[in-house]
């Protein structure tokens, strides 16, 4: 550990090289993408256009030395990553975080869903042509998908939306970054603008988005009303990929 004092004459200095390094540190131990703001906040930077620059230079620093790893905008944050090249070599370690695995069934719902959302139970088996309440419970379990609010259509059924473990976990920063599809069912893209999940100071002060959906925390039994129980569904691990 480094003595107290160090820490605080280290944070004193507003040394380009200094206020580098703590950039550095709190990425390099920081276990999901921390947005500009909290960066700064940790680092003692002014804000977070401070941050950002830094993160600009660390960056170059990498490329121009060949690093394994960089600095990459992800889930609306930032967060230091090895470069995709070296994922082989480092699946080989025992204790390498394991990805998630979905079913092909489970990922025909999500891709629906993010394309669609917030989207209602009955449009996802409407577009799929088969019920996928057990794919959106899975979802749900794996933190993929939440409920985000209620429809106006009657009986009000739960929306459902991907959460920003959904952006980290396929390397996504927004919703924009998902792959452009002219056509989804007929139906086109959707407006994004309506859940664009961009970084910008002015939202920075939201701590966590991925929330549920909470109506005065009534909604757990109806959560299972609504997904409901699918016997004609494949069981998800008929289909785990080896």
């Amino acid at each position: 550990m480094v003595p107290n004092n160090v820490s605080q004459d280290t944070d004193a200095t507003d040394d380009p090289d200094a206020m580098l390094q703590r950039v550095e540190a709190i990425l390099f131990l920081a276990r999901k993408p921390l947005n500009s703001r909290k960066i700064a906040q940790l680092a003692h930077l002014e804000d977070g256009t401070q941050a950002r620059t830094m993160i600009g230079h660390l960056n170059r620093r990498y490329d121009e030395v060949g690093r394994a790893f960089h600095v990459k905008k992800i889930s609306g944050g930032f967060q230091m990553l090895t470069r995709p090249q070296f994922f082989d070599w480092i699946n080989r370690l025992e204790h390498s975080p394991s990805r998630i695995r979905l079913s092909n069934p489970a990922r025909e719902t999500l891709t629906v869903v993010a394309y669609r959302q917030p989207i209602i139970k009955a449009d996802i088996e409407s577009i799929r042509g088969v019920s996928c309440g057990e794919m959106l419970r899975q979802l749900l379990e794996k933190g993929l998908v939440k409920i985000s609010g209620r429809s106006e259509d009657l009986g009000r059924p739960f929306l459902y939306s991907t959460t920003r473990n959904f952006l980290t976990e396929f390397g996504f920063n927004s919703l924009h970054d998902l792959p452009k599809f002219d056509t989804l069912a007929g139906s086109g893209m959707p407006d994004w603008d309506a859940v664009d999940l961009e970084e910008s100071d002015a939202d920075e002060d939201v701590e966590d988005e991925d929330q549920e959906y909470d109506e005065d925390q009534e909604y757990d039994e109806e959560e299972d009303e609504d997904l409901g129980d699918d016997d004609d569904e494949y069981d998800d691990d008929q289909y785990e990929e080896e």
